[in-house]
């Protein structure tokens, strides 16, 4: 990855084939599409839009479920605005274009012995697209990818180059790290890093009922805890990453390709196919699946520890919930999975995050633990979503901004204390919603 820019200028046409995202359940059709290849590029393709009456929407690669990013208007692809711009070595922070996939980022910090303190367990999105959306890992201490920001640039809906920190327009950046594409378009985003370090990894198999008694141990006593029940089964599987010493000790080849490739891709990719095709042997199959991961131990760097490819496509919904209510929200789940005819092939996936002070940041003021599920692509996922999202809102749950949930400006004026900080903002910014879409009417309102 260069230190600057992508070479060349951007360009722009007629819209080709319409846009879907990756789980292939959007599809828009934008009027045109944009590829700037600078800031000011950008900020002339947002004021061309505004004059020509278009609505304007940046995608990045397509990993939301929502049609957060879906336009009619002005597409702005950011495929051009990649690399790094600087490192900062003596402020800990590097500077990096949006449309950076975070898989380079990653890549390229690790080279110049640097990472981000915590990240998600994919790598394949946008560093704007994952931070606009709240994406996050699991983490005691540290929280979600957009809380390690202290500096990102904007173009605003009157094509105004606007940077945003603490100490430099303060009041939006307290917003605009988790904007949802309402306040305008991220250019460029500085990350606080550190020194590369080693985490290791222990995987092993727990049951239902002690993951579950012993959930605020298990939490309290590594850095980063997370755990995926099999629904039909009491079979979890959990995975504690702490900081190591050393020395690195990553999967041998072999072991790790049947575990992250072989059992948790290929045969899961078929496994789930069978179960789309013959949904009543989808428990046989959990149960064979939830037996077929083994315990083990593991150390290398950071992202080679908390990402891990994902092959197969799905929908995912996830509730942001007060940590405490947690294990009551878990055990609710599993009652209705077990007297429901619904035949879930998926594991739910449980983390956590402390308390941040980001004004839509789902664990915006208080500790948070995350509740994920997710139904294989093709799927009927209407019912098993439904009765799911009954109990996490009844629970004070926050869905999470990228992923399926009904949810309305209503219900998030009551889930957020800071929502109305944010509509404000955006009512300064943006009056004339020039970067509006459906979705974004539905949850924050018009």
């Amino acid at each position: 990855m260069s230190g600057t820019t992508a070479a060349g200028s951007g360009s722009a046409g007629a819209a080709g084939s319409p846009w879907r995202n990756w789980a292939g359940n959007v599809t828009s059709r934008p009027v045109r599409e944009v590829s700037p290849a600078s800031a000011e590029e950008l900020a002339e393709a947002v004021r061309r839009a505004a004059e020509d009456g278009l609505r304007v929407k940046t995608v990045g690669t397509g990993h939301s479920f929502t049609s957060i990013a879906a336009t009619d208007g002005v597409l702005i692809r950011p495929g051009l605005l990649t690399g790094i711009r600087r490192i900062d070595r003596e402020a800990m922070t590097v500077t990096v274009e949006s449309g950076t996939p975070l898989k380079r980022l990653n890549v390229a910090l690790a080279r110049e012995g640097l990472s981000l303190t915590n990240m998600g367990d994919i790598m394949e999105q946008t560093v704007a697209g994952a931070t606009s959306t709240g994406t996050h890992g699991t983490g005691r201490e540290s929280a979600s990818i957009a809380a390690q920001i202290r500096e990102l640039e904007l173009v605003t809906a009157s094509g105004e180059l606007l940077t945003c920190s603490e100490k430099e327009n303060p009041e939006v950046f307290a917003a605009a790290r988790i904007g949802l594409g309402a306040l305008g378009v991220v250019t460029a985003i500085t990350f606080a890093v550190e020194p590369v370090f080693l985490l290791t990894a222990r995987e092993e198999p727990m049951s239902f009922d002690q993951v579950t008694s012993e959930f605020d141990a298990l939490h309290a006593e590594n850095e980063h805890f997370e755990f995926y029940w099999f629904p039909h089964t009491d079979n979890c599987n959990t995975k504690r990453n702490n900081r190591s010493a050393g020395p690195a000790a990553p999967p041998g080849r072999i072991s790790g390709w049947i575990e992250d490739e072989l059992l948790s891709n290929g045969i899961f990719q078929v496994a789930c196919s069978l179960g789309r095709a013959v949904p009543p042997v989808i428990p046989s199959i959990a149960k064979v699946s939830s037996r077929a991961l083994s315990a083990r131990t593991y150390t290398d760097i950071p992202y080679k520890v908390f990402t891990s490819p994902r092959r197969v496509r799905f929908l995912e919904m996830e509730y942001a919930l007060p940590r405490e209510a947690a294990v009551a929200a878990l055990r609710e789940l599993k009652a209705m999975i077990e007297r429901s005819p619904l035949k879930v092939s998926f594991p739910v996936e449980v983390r956590t995050a402390p308390a941040d002070d980001i004004a839509l940041s789902t664990a915006s003021g208080r500790e948070t633990a995350y509740i994920a599920v997710h139904l294989y692509k093709g799927t009927p996922h209407q019912a098993y979503f439904t009765a799911v999202e009954r109990i996490m809102t009844a629970h004070g749950g926050r869905p999470h901004w990228g992923k399926v949930h009904t949810r309305d400006a209503a219900y998030f004026s009551e889930a957020y204390p800071r929502f109305a900080e944010f509509t404000a903002l955006r009512d300064r910014l943006d009056p004339d919603r020039l970067f509006a879409n459906d979705y974004l009417r539905r949850v924050l309102g018009d």
